[in-house]
């Protein structure tokens, strides 16, 4: 079953994504991607009322550990938040990387994965 994570600032949405991108640096993971999916669809003509931006983030020292333990995890990475605009404010979403690997029913990648969502989490929640 796929665990998710939600987060509710008080935050607008652009200060909840500058926000949490700083926490995360403050905890060892670098932003690699940010896709505003809200614009790509706006650029495609799609008539799409919001705001959603997906952040793709890593900590490549984890990243290597969870390769090392099982090679497929490679497919899981990077880890991801979603923020979206709710009632003006930012929400900020991802699902648990250890319901990902728990599908590669390898208990020490699942280990990690609780590791890594754990800082995640605990970042996200100063935002």
């Amino acid at each position: 079953m796929l665990k998710e994570f939600s987060h509710t600032t008080k935050k607008s949405f652009d200060d909840a994504i500058s926000d949490l991108k700083e926490a995360l640096m403050s905890a060892k993971f670098g932003t690699l991607c940010q896709i505003n999916m809200h614009e790509k669809f706006k650029d495609k003509g799609i008539d799409f009322n919001g705001k959603i931006t997906i952040l793709e983030i890593c900590n490549p020292y984890e990243a290597f550990a969870a390769i090392n333990i099982h090679p497929q995890a490679i497919y899981f990475l990077p880890c991801k938040f979603v923020v979206k605009e709710s009632n003006g404010v930012g929400v900020i979403e991802m699902v648990k990387p250890s319901s990902l690997m728990h599908l590669l029913e390898e208990p020490r990648l699942v280990e990690l994965a609780v590791k890594v969502e754990t800082a995640l989490i605990n970042a996200a929640l100063t935002v």
